[in-house]
């Protein structure tokens, strides 16, 4: 393949963006933004799973502090009525007085038991409460947490995309203006060489994979005419001759 000179120099230049529009995918990808906002997000999932496990015993908590009160009430009741029945006099027999006596110690007794369940239940719920309100403020932390990241990260992006749109549209400039065949052929090469098709001759030393050309490599590329294409015989890249190739 024959290419002019000036061609083949413009082919580095092409090279050069699409390699800055690397560096840039390449920064766009590893932000240390991503593993801040995964982290952060980790973390966040734990507590929202710690702050749902808490508001549902406090919830349950809340059910049956209001089963016992209602028991505690029905108690009072019970033993205030029997204790009307017990003042009115309406009671005579000796025994139905024993036995009303008796049932109204039982119920003081049962209400003592279940106000101590109450107050136990009440001092559970305190905690789950309290729980709850620590758990809720860490969430809130954390979540504010992401949202700066996120906002640092959306920022970096935009940058970014406004400087591969300029790249992107000079590379379009510069690829215009070499031939199509040559420009096939370094896109062919850039894809199957990671992402370098086209590296310079420096020094006697190919730029796309470092190796200093052998001698007979030398003697072939200094007697060729300047438009044929060369490649590098070791990494098959496109070798473009400059005056610092020490030929």
């Amino acid at each position: 393949m024959n290419a002019a000179p000036a061609d083949q120099i413009r082919l580095l230049d092409v090279q050069a963006l699409d390699v800055r529009l690397q560096q840039l995918a390449h920064r766009r990808r590893t932000l240390p933004e991503h593993a801040e906002i995964e982290s952060l997000t980790k973390d966040l999932t734990q507590l929202r799973d710690l702050l749902v496990a808490a508001q549902t015993e406090e919830s349950d908590c809340a059910r049956e502090q209001t089963k016992a009160e209602q028991d505690v009430d029905q108690v009072r009741r019970r033993s205030a009525r029997d204790q009307q029945r017990l003042d009115s006099g309406a009671v005579t027999s000796p025994k139905d007085l024993e036995n009303l006596q008796h049932e109204i110690a039982s119920l003081a007794k049962r209400q003592g038991d279940l106000e101590d369940v109450v107050l136990e239940v009440m001092e559970r719920r305190e905690s789950a409460q309290e729980r709850v309100t620590e758990l809720t403020g860490r969430v809130e932390s954390v979540q504010s947490k992401i949202d700066d990241a996120t906002g640092r990260r959306n920022a970096a992006f935009e940058e970014i995309d406004g400087e591969v749109a300029s790249v992107t549209k000079e590379r379009g400039v510069v690829a215009g203006a070499v031939p199509g065949d040559l420009l096939k052929l370094y896109d062919k090469l850039r894809e199957q060489q990671g992402g370098i098709g086209a590296a310079k001759l420096y020094q006697r030393t190919c730029q796309g994979c470092r190796q200093e050309l052998a001698i007979t490599e030398l003697s072939e590329i200094r007697s060729a005419a300047p438009d044929t294409v060369i490649r590098c015989e070791n990494c098959r890249r496109i070798l473009v001759r400059t005056a610092e190739s020490g030929l």
